[in-house]
This record gives C-alpha cells, structure tokens and sequence, in this order.
C-alpha cells in the first residue's frame, strides 16, 4: 500500500510545488525584463536582461519603497516583541494551571481566533476614532497585538505541556517565584516555539493589506503592501516596476525566514507528541 502511495504523493507534491511556483516565477523573470518583452511573452526568460526595473523602484522621487520598507519594519518590529513576550506569558500560565477559569479563558480566546479580521474592522474603527488612534501606525500596532495575542499563547500553551512540571517544583525549593521561574527556566526553553510562532506573525503583519488600508487610511501612511498598491494605481502600465516592488517587498520575509529556519520545523512539532 506505501508503494503506491508515494507515487501518488509525488504528483500532488509536483502540483502544489507548480501552483504555488508559478506566480513566484513570473514575478522573478519579468523584474528582469523591460515593459514590452513582459507584455509580449510574460513566462519567457528574460534576454537581454536588465536592472532598470529595481533602479526605477530603488530611486523613486517619492521614496516610496524605502518609507513603506521603514514603515512596516517600525510596525512589525515592536508587534512581535510584544506578542511573543505577552502571548509566552500566557501560554505558560494555560500550560500549567487548571480549573473553570483557565477553561473559561481559552473559549474566550477562541471565539475572538474563530472571528475573521474582516468583521472586526468597523467596530474598531469606531474604537480607535473614540481614543483618537485612527490614522495612526500606534493603533495599527496596538490591533495586532491584541489580535495575535491569543494565537501565540496557544502555540507557547502547546508547547508548556511537553515542559516537565519538575523545573518549576524545583525552582520553587530553591526559592524563585513565578515570574523568576518563568524567565530563568522556562524562557530559554522556548526557543523552536519562539522562532515558529515568529515566522507565522511577522510574515502575516507584513503582507497585511487590508488592516493598514483601513486603520491608516489612502494618506495616513503606507506599509510595504498599501505601497504596492499606491504604485500600480488604475492606469499604470509598467509591469517591470510592478514586479520589481513585489520583488523587493517580499526579500525582508524571506531573509527573516532563512534566519530562523533551523528552528522552525522543531517548533511546529513540538507538543505534538504530548497534550
């Protein structure tokens, strides 16, 4: 029965691998290409090859790729900081108590995960104008936080149950409290979790579209995304600066990707194995 599975799964590998590949090659090959070669034969090969498309972009009087690229670095930088140390702070408190309440509070929790982002805009905006925070990146900062709060404190509660409850039995006889156990002991551990719940947030924060548009607002400022948007505008025509944005835009997620990738598969694994 294996062996004819895996023939199976060699095709639908090699389907995926195609669907997911295409755009990526035709976004690669036509930043090299100048405008009437991506218009005539858009999967071709780029001959002769050119870097005018990326120096377009790069040197833009506007600026607007490296005020986007500066932007979405100053919002995702400061949520992830936040995130992962609130959601490991309640991912370790999930992880090792029990009762109504820890229960109550992971309903709750997953309610608001169940809730697509998009139903959640029009009440925040009304929020946000209350505390005069629309327009601002603060308060685009501020919503994803709370947002992927819950989602990093499931991925850290995951994980504390494969923790030995013996570290914190034995922290507690040497007399450290809770908060000293937890930063002396537990954090350290947390490195493959970290770098997975990471990549998942930094990546979703950095291609978010929607939320910027609506909590910045057309001229309250642009992230790498909002940019890409502004730059095509309804009657632009030069596709090679298309690409090359998209191209550029994409290059910080996946550098950070690279950076963290040793980690990622173990953090994605672990809990699995005990819950």
């Amino acid at each position: 029965m294996t062996n004819r599975i895996r023939p199976v799964r060699a095709v639908v590998a090699t389907a995926a691998a195609a669907v997911f590949g295409l755009p990526l090659y035709l976004c690669l090959v036509n930043v090299f290409k100048r405008n009437e070669q991506i218009t005539a034969a858009p999967a071709a090969l780029p001959a002769p090859i050119t870097l005018g498309n990326l120096g377009r972009v790069l040197t833009r009087p506007d600026h607007l790729f490296w005020d986007s690229l500066l932007h979405s670095v100053l919002i995702v930088v400061p949520v992830l900081v936040c995130t992962i140390v609130l959601g490991s702070m309640l991912g370790y408190y999930l992880g090792r108590e029990q009762g109504t309440a820890v229960r109550l509070l992971q309903g709750l929790l997953l309610i608001g995960l169940m809730l697509p982002f998009q139903v959640l805009l029009l009440p925040l905006s009304v929020l946000l104008r209350s505390v005069e925070l629309q327009g601002s990146y603060l308060g685009l900062v501020l919503f994803n936080i709370g947002y992927y709060v819950p989602f990093a404190g499931f991925v850290y509660g995951r994980f504390m149950k494969t923790v030995p409850r013996e570290l914190d039995e034995a922290a507690e006889v040497d007399g450290a409290g809770r908060l000293r156990t937890f930063a002396q002991i537990i954090v350290p551990l947390l490195r493959p979790v970290t770098a997975s719940a990471a990549i998942f947030i930094g990546v979703w924060v950095w291609n978010d579209f929607l939320n910027p548009l609506v909590i910045l607002g057309p001229a309250g400022g642009t992230t790498v995304t909002t940019g890409i948007y502004n730059a095509i505008g309804q009657y632009n025509t030069d596709f090679g600066s298309m690409f090359a944005l998209m191209l550029l835009a994409a290059l910080p997620v996946l550098a950070f990707f690279l950076a963290l990738q040793d980690r990622f598969v173990s953090g994605l694994t672990a809990g699995a194995t005990k819950g």
